[in-house]
């Protein structure tokens, strides 16, 4: 009796123990969505208890990359906690040189330059911040590497800023949680100025990057997808040959999300 009762205690908790994956998908095959596209890339899906995560190629997801325009995330963040802009409505002003999209040559507040994905007016609030005040705050964030490089306007674009698919994955959830030492109010500041879709079934947050000055270019997507009752963070990094490998960063990232269910 009491061996029996042992035994059925143990598979109630070997249950207990194995990764959730109630109500989602088969794991997805994700390397299908590559190659279709002849692309060379990698995916990490992540659930918030980690207890779930979908991956492709983890070689290339533990590699570190320039950020380009996601570290617009963190970048929005330490512009609010350094007091370089007051929230996401004060006007950073065009200065009136054309850059060649309508979008951008205009003023802009940090919410229309996120979405916009505009650098000039991040490299104004660059010029605010200081180097100084860079290297405290990626340390603190523990985001990448945590360099910066010779060029305070570019180092996130060709410096020496680097970060990997799981690292991005795990400053999402610090960000998500609200688990970092910054102001609550700028937390949901950044999180507002991220959201891409709203529908009745998810809240999509998320930021592209494509980092053309490197001799190899590369692409990211990463955030993350709340629906009823489940987060779920994502990074996807793929490696661009041409102008047009540009659209698969977030194609591929909502075909993984499909098939695994989540959207």
């Amino acid at each position: 009796m009491f061996m029996h009762c042992s035994r059925r205690l143990l598979m109630i908790f070997a249950i207990l123990l194995m990764p959730s994956t109630t109500g989602r998908a088969a794991a997805p095959d994700l390397g299908r969505l590559f190659a279709e596209r002849g692309v060379e890339g990698t995916i990490v899906i992540e659930a918030l208890d980690g207890r779930t995560a979908y991956v492709h190629n983890p070689a290339r997801a533990a590699q570190r990359f320039l950020p380009a325009s996601t570290f617009k995330i963190p970048h929005s963040l330490i512009a609010l906690a350094e007091g370089a802009i007051a929230d996401e409505y004060e006007v950073i002003p065009w200065d009136g040189k054309d850059r060649g999209f309508s979008g951008w040559n205009q003023d802009q507040t940090l919410a229309t330059a996120f979405r916009r994905s505009c650098v000039w007016a991040y490299q104004e609030l660059a010029g605010r911040v200081g180097n100084a005040a860079y290297l405290r705050h990626l340390a603190r964030l523990d985001y990448g590497n945590a360099r910066t490089g010779p060029n305070l306007r570019t180092f996130w674009l060709d410096g020496d800023l680097a970060i990997s698919v799981r690292e991005q994955i795990t400053f999402l959830r610090k960000l998500y949680q609200e688990d970092i030492p910054y102001p609550k109010e700028h937390i949901r500041i950044v999180k507002a100025i991220m959201v891409v879709e709203e529908t009745p079934g998810y809240i999509l947050r998320a930021k592209t990057g494509w980092a053309v000055r490197p001799e190899r270019q590369h692409g990211w997507y990463v955030g993350w997808v709340e629906t009823r009752g489940h987060v779920w963070f994502f990074a996807t990094n793929i490696a661009i040959r041409e102008k047009s490998d540009a659209v698969y960063r977030e194609e591929i990232t909502r075909a993984a999300l499909t098939m695994a269910g989540i959207m």
